[in-house]
């Protein structure tokens, strides 16, 4: 646009303002930004070596879990032999309390059943001693004949068993020997007699048995046995 007054310049245009230029930011050289910045392979070679790790090597770890699994091992071994005794012991208390408990019930009842033996006894007297005559007399005695026989019926289910004596070899372990006398008619140590009878419970002797227990032919009978000596002619 050219003035009246014939200048030449050029006149801003309306609406828009002159911007003072700004100055621009110092940049580093190339030389000293090679220098400050370090290359990416410096970078990872630095970052672990400058950081503690702070766990053991690979042979390491695996030497710690060797030695930790037989330290395991072994307590185990020791525990389990710990149990198997405990067990064994505990076994063996079972089974002896189970004994104990048996022997004790088959002691109560044999003290039990040897303070009734006497009943029976009595009772076996008054049926051999005894012999009724009139009816009233026989009433009474097939009345406690009966209970006589409850009464054994009862020991039979117990278990109990007279023992059968006479003429058999005397033993000490089923016999109490109270007479001896000389017998013709008997061996040396046979029961001859019974004067009290024994009783078992099962397999054990619930009461010995008395007995006469024969001596067997006696001298004077031996010698009188024995041949004349013949007299010179």
């Amino acid at each position: 646009m050219v003035s009246m007054s014939g200048d030449t310049t050029p006149a801003p245009p309306s609406g828009f303002d002159f911007l003072e230029p700004t100055a621009a930011p110092d940049l580093p050289s190339e030389s000293e930004a090679g220098a400050e910045a370090p290359t990416a392979t410096e970078a990872t070679d630095a970052g672990p070596a400058n950081e503690p790790t702070g766990e053991p090597s690979g042979d390491n770890r695996v030497q710690q879990l060797e030695t930790k699994l037989a330290a395991l091992q072994a307590e185990h071994e020791t525990l389990r032999g710990q149990y198997v005794r405990i067990a064994a012991d505990f076994d063996n208390f079972r089974k002896r309390q189970s004994r104990d408990q048996d022997d004790l019930r088959l002691q109560i009842t044999c003290t039990t059943l040897s303070e009734i033996l006497p009943v029976v006894d009595n009772f076996d007297r008054a049926r051999q001693q005894l012999n009724p005559q009139s009816e009233e007399a026989q009433t009474l005695h097939r009345s406690y004949q009966n209970l006589y026989k409850q009464l054994v019926d009862v020991f039979k289910q117990l278990g109990v068993s007279p023992m059968r004596v006479e003429g058999e070899p005397f033993d000490p372990n089923l016999h109490e020997a109270v007479l001896r006398e000389p017998s013709h008619d008997h061996a040396e140590d046979l029961v001859i007699e019974e004067l009290q009878r024994g009783y078992r419970l099962n397999e054990r002797v619930l009461r010995h048995a008395l007995v006469k227990v024969s001596m067997g032919p006696g001298p004077e009978a031996g010698s009188a046995s024995a041949p004349e000596p013949e007299q010179a002619g």
